[in-house]
């Protein structure tokens, strides 16, 4: 038995009524590269339960502490069941783009059963046509529960599926599977003696927080840190729908990078969150909804050390970006944001990066869920608004990776939506046939974006703009008006 982190129990008390706290991805695969090209189900199947002893994510289900009196637990499924967790669909003729995106939208709305490994896999075929794609692809949707896994975890737990040749190898014989029934008697047991313990990891903690509040205050004082104090609402704040659109944009890495290397000292997050902000603008211009105050978005960060590299679950920090969308100049745009993250990860370091992980440790559980439901029930209120967004970087392989011999020729990555935030966008860099891209997937509240593909043009025309304003290779496109998402 193994207890949840206060980290990884948050997620549990966040998902709430329309709120499925898990993450995902759509990975999508050529077959011409495999044995025969073709892969079958059979294959994948019989591939996953020889790695089953890899990742305790597959295996592992929660166990609840009576009356909710402490944290979870993770125990082995005694009645594991693989093929409930992998299951064979396809997408109706004619099998293009949109389908796939409103397929995996439907796919990503439905919460995990709690009473099973959560975590599930969908093989799609009818992949026909996609345009830029082989007509004999198919893809691999992943859900897996926030409390089993974050962003980092999940790139590894992704190469434990993979392998660097068409050729898929054989782990080796796994170790004997030990199912340990849970006992509430010992769960009530350890929650009776961390209850003891609570106040006194409560004080410790307001103990190390001590310097960094002064050292934030000393910051302020000097003009060296600054938090952002107002923010405001925009339709993707208030209450969460039970449905869902995503959508995703690729960028050549390459040219990511000449934009980056425009602007002395910028990253490529920078470059990322800026397209991100040219996109945000053009989207609320159209709808005649775009503030003068510039929006604000979340940025979660890794705060693992190389020793916990490994660990599963989650350790994530997170800072505040202004986005500064009230600067229409892109290059300027970029230059402010840059100066923007330097200051949110000075704030985040003088705060301390684990101060999250910490404070999830210490409140009690049913705090948090309250907290959780309260920030749902705010409406628009500006007061309860943390963020306009939140943009997250997941980086993936570096290099190509197969799934029973077929070659991974793009990826697209699902999120989780929060109270008061419909609208989640991930940064993911990766490598297909030896060429470098990233794409940007968003995940959002079906009711706040009802024409996903029109985001998808405002993504476009935001990189062509900022490319030729800075690189000069490219004239901006305009953005595309769709019809709503069904």
């Amino acid at each position: 038995m193994q207890q949840l982190s206060g980290q990884d129990a948050m997620f549990l008390h966040a998902e709430i009524d329309g709120l499925p706290q898990h993450i995902g991805g759509v990975s999508i695969y050529d077959q011409s590269t495999a044995p025969e090209g073709k892969v079958r189900f059979k294959q994948i199947l019989k591939m996953l339960e020889r790695r089953l002893h890899l990742s305790p994510i597959f295996r592992r289900k929660l166990a609840f502490v009576p009356g909710g009196l402490g944290r979870p637990y993770w125990v082995e499924d005694g009645d594991f069941d693989l093929e409930y967790h992998v299951r064979h669909i396809a997408l109706p003729k004619p099998g293009d783009w949109r389908q796939l995106c409103i397929l995996a939208a439907r796919i990503h709305a439905v919460p995990l059963r709690r009473d099973k490994p959560m975590w599930e896999m969908y093989v799609i075929e009818g992949l026909n046509n996609v345009e830029g794609y082989p007509s004999n692809c198919f893809a691999l949707l992943l859900k897996v529960h926030h409390c089993a896994m974050d962003g980092a975890t999940g790139t590894q737990f992704m190469n434990i599926v993979h392998d660097l040749t068409p050729e898929t190898k054989d782990p080796g014989d796994a170790p004997a599977w030990i199912v340990e029934r849970p006992s509430k008697a010992r769960m009530l047991g350890r929650a009776y003696l961390d209850a003891w313990r609570k106040p006194g990891k409560a004080l410790g903690f307001i103990r190390g927080s001590i310097p960094a509040a002064l050292r934030i205050r000393k910051g302020s004082k000097e003009g060296s840190l600054h938090s952002i104090e107002d923010k405001v609402a925009t339709r993707f704040q208030g209450k969460i729908s039970r449905h869902r659109v995503v959508g995703a944009k690729k960028f050549d890495f390459e040219q990511v990078r000449a934009i980056k290397n425009t602007c002395p000292g910028a990253t490529i997050n920078d470059t990322m969150l800026t397209i991100v902000a040219g996109a945000m603008r053009r989207y609320l211009q159209d709808k005649g909804e775009m503030p003068d105050e510039s929006l604000v978005t979340g940025c979660p960060i890794d705060v693992r050390s190389a020793e916990e590299k490994a660990a599963g679950g989650n350790m994530v920090g997170f800072m505040n970006v202004s986005m500064r969308t009230e600067i229409t100049d892109p290059v300027q745009q970029l230059a402010a944001i840059h100066e923007e993250s330097k200051n949110a990860k000075t704030y985040a370091e003088a705060l301390g990066p684990r101060f999250a992980v910490d404070l999830t440790d210490v409140l009690p559980g049913n705090v948090l869920s309250l907290a959780v439901r309260t920030a749902s029930a705010t409406g628009l209120s500006e007061a309860s608004v943390m963020f306009n967004t939140i943009v997250t970087n997941v980086p993936g392989a570096p290099f190509q990776l197969y799934l029973c011999g077929a070659a991974l020729i793009d990826a697209i990555s699902l999120g989780p939506l929060l109270p008061n935030v419909g609208l989640f966008q991930i940064v993911y860099s990766s490598v297909q046939n030896k060429k470098g891209s990233i794409v940007l997937s968003f995940t959002a509240c079906r009711d706040m974006m009802p024409d996903p593909e029109f985001y998808s043009s405002c993504l476009k025309a935001s990189f062509d703009e900022l490319y030729a304003a800075t690189v000069g290779k490219t004239k901006p496109s305009r953005p595309r008006k769709k019809s709503k998402a069904r």
